[in-house]
């Protein structure tokens, strides 16, 4: 049966970084806490792929402790992976890249992914272009992700829309119920 995954992309993060980032993050954290809520209501399969941060022996555990002690802990701790999450550690941009993710899809019969994470230009964007060609749908949830530039991060969103065939929704509208819109 094929169904819907949520994949929420680099939001177990210490957010060492600029500003611009961290409070883009404080805007859409409402919007993943909804597509979270959404997708586990409806027994959808969760995938969190994250950044392993150049951490070779570090696993999503380690990860998740990290980001939970770190400053912003208040920006994961709403959102983190719960027992049921499936966790993926990608070095790259992309969520696929050399990750076993397509892999992880195919097994959990998954011919659609819903987006959400950090950040909209580059990581999100890339993962959307990949899972496009690798012949899945692709939602994007735009109130869920977040960016580092607004032009680029909505110019991505167009982007993804035009180019990848991806339906752009809010979180509140993504259904993960019933078959893949086609």
């Amino acid at each position: 049966m094929a169904c819907t995954a949520l994949i929420v992309i680099d939001m177990v993060n210490t957010y060492e970084h600029e500003d611009a980032l961290v409070d883009s993050v404080r805007t859409c954290l409402p919007g993943v806490e909804t597509v979270l809520r959404r997708a586990r209501a409806d027994g959808s399969p969760v995938i969190y792929v994250n950044d392993n941060f150049g951490r070779w022996r570090s696993h999503h555990g380690e990860i998740l402790q990290s980001a939970l002690a770190g400053e912003h802990s208040e920006l994961v701790k709403p959102i983190a992976p719960d027992e049921d999450s499936l966790f993926v550690v990608k070095a790259r941009h992309s969520a696929f890249f050399e990750t076993p993710l397509a892999y992880l899809l195919g097994q959990l019969g998954a011919e659609r992914v819903a987006l959400c994470g950090q950040v909209t230009e580059q990581c999100v964007l890339y993962s959307a272009l990949d899972a496009y060609i690798r012949h899945l749908d692709v939602v994007v949830a735009a109130d869920a992700v977040a960016h580092i530039d607004p032009g680029l991060a909505q110019a991505a969103l167009r982007m993804m829309e035009r180019n990848m065939s991806a339906d752009i929704q809010r979180s509140r509208e993504i259904s993960f119920s019933g078959p893949p819109a086609r």
